[in-house]
């Protein structure tokens, strides 16, 4: 007889439990959009002053944003893109205000300020996504224009003339499609994803793929979110000095947490 042992067959592998609690997207009803305004709204007025703080921080923003492409259209996507570099964060502030409230909490300027700080690799990926995208988004224009100006627009009278010219409707079709292309990946990327940071400290690209899985799951709803998202900025930026983004800025801010809280679901 052999004096070894018999051998022992291996353990079955078992795959590690995901880091992630599985989720599942909530079926949405047409009325859930206005719903989550109505929310955002009674978190704005039980906390105007943190809110408007933030509603202030998006307007001068803007203000600068306008300035800058107004006098030197060349830097329009520099500081456009520190606006996505800081907005983000701004917005998580507005996110933990809603959460905070949510769960009986009472909410704090300061933890609204740094609630980003345990997520901030998070963030930083995903940030820098959006930038990236931006800086595409600003080439396929520059691409778009090459393709219908010859001689290019090199200032903003340029740019507001020719899109606002019958004669050109073929440049204004291509630059539409291309920049509603971006601006539909950026808003499936971002609809959920801060907000799910926030909430679970989900890493950047789980917390995408969940965004776009919200948008691509509930198309039509989602749609009519953003199409009340462009239709509540247009309105802000019309008013004088675009004041309207001082009240605009947070109630989208405050309702984006209930947008998020509404279509998802923590199993």
């Amino acid at each position: 007889m052999s004096n070894f042992p018999p051998e022992v067959p291996p353990p079955l592998y078992v795959p590690p439990p995901p880091e992630t609690p599985p989720r599942e997207v909530i079926a949405l009803s047409w009325s859930a959009p206005p719903g989550w305004l109505l929310q955002g709204w009674r978190d704005l007025a039980a906390h105007p002053g943190i809110s408007l703080f933030y509603g202030l921080s998006f307007w001068c923003m803007a203000l600068i944003l306008g300035a800058v492409f107004r006098a030197s259209p060349e830097y329009t996507m520099t500081i456009a893109s520190g606006c996505l570099l800081v907005g983000p964060f701004l917005a998580m502030g507005l996110y933990e205000v809603s959460r905070r409230r949510e769960l009986g909490l009472v909410p704090g300027f300061a933890s609204s300020m740094t609630c980003w700080k345990a997520h901030l690799r998070s963030m930083g990926l995903l940030v820098g996504v959006l930038i990236v995208l931006e800086l595409l988004w600003g080439r396929a224009s520059l691409v778009v224009i090459a393709v219908f100006f010859n001689t290019g627009m090199s200032s903003s009278v340029g740019v507001v003339q020719a899109v606002f010219n019958p004669d050109n409707w073929d440049f204004v079709l291509a630059y539409t499609l291309v920049g509603g292309a971006f601006a539909a990946l950026v808003f499936a990327i971002t609809v959920v994803s801060i907000p799910m940071i926030l909430d679970r400290d989900t890493d950047a690209i789980t917390a995408a793929i969940g965004s776009i899985e919200v948008v691509v799951t509930q198309p039509g709803v989602m749609l009519l979110w953003g199409v009340l998202i462009v239709v509540l900025v247009t309105g802000a930026l019309l008013l004088p000095w675009a004041l309207g983004l001082v009240l605009v800025g947070p109630l989208l801010g405050h309702a984006t947490w209930h947008a998020y809280r509404g279509s998802v679901r923590w199993l």
